[in-house]
């Protein structure tokens, strides 16, 4: 007998590790960009940045420029996340010291929506992340309505703040319910 994700209580992301071939300007396989000018790198060995992944052997490194833009990336989910319902999931953030110039810290922010690329719910946000080893971020939210998609952004506070940051982000965890361990 086969059970749907959401049986098993968990809802998957399709290579939340970020699994590729290394790479520069290049989206991770199961994964789209979302904002104007989005190339994220498929790290390490690129742009100076060595660190090991704290899963797997590869994770995603992501930008924010002077000019104000930034980099996204989004997926489908395995399920939609269901109306007024607690969800929460790990994620590991790190920065590099040596990304090319880009090594201030930025901030993440994860959105959900009903909508391909839609920033419909703003479901976290860290603050500046200055931790140059991966740290493991616990997100827990409640989706305010049926959501199809995820989206994980670079972010900086605003346009006046804009500067050359990055960070990296690596090891989803399968989406559960809040009730489960």
């Amino acid at each position: 007998m086969l059970l749907s994700p959401i049986a098993w209580g968990q809802i998957f992301l399709d290579n939340a590790s970020f699994e590729d071939e290394p790479a520069d300007a290049t989206v991770p396989h199961g994964w789209f960009p979302c904002a104007s000018g989005t190339t994220p790198d498929i790290l390490p060995g690129y742009w100076g940045v060595y660190d090991e992944a704290s899963d797997g052997e590869t994770y995603v490194g992501l930008i924010t420029r002077t000019d104000g833009t930034f980099e996204s990336i989004g997926q489908r989910f395995s399920s939609p996340l269901a109306e007024q319902t607690c969800y929460k999931f790990n994620i590991d953030l790190a920065k590099s010291d040596n990304y090319s110039g880009y090594n201030k810290s930025v901030k993440l922010r994860i959105w959900i929506s009903d909508k391909k690329c839609s920033n419909k719910q703003l479901i976290f946000q860290t603050d500046f992340i200055e931790n140059e080893d991966w740290e493991t971020f616990m997100v827990e939210f409640t989706a305010e309505k049926k959501a199809k998609y995820i989206i994980i952004e670079a972010y900086h506070s605003d346009k006046a703040e804009s500067h050359k940051g990055n960070i990296m982000v690596d090891n989803i965890s399968p989406i559960v319910f809040c009730k489960q361990a």
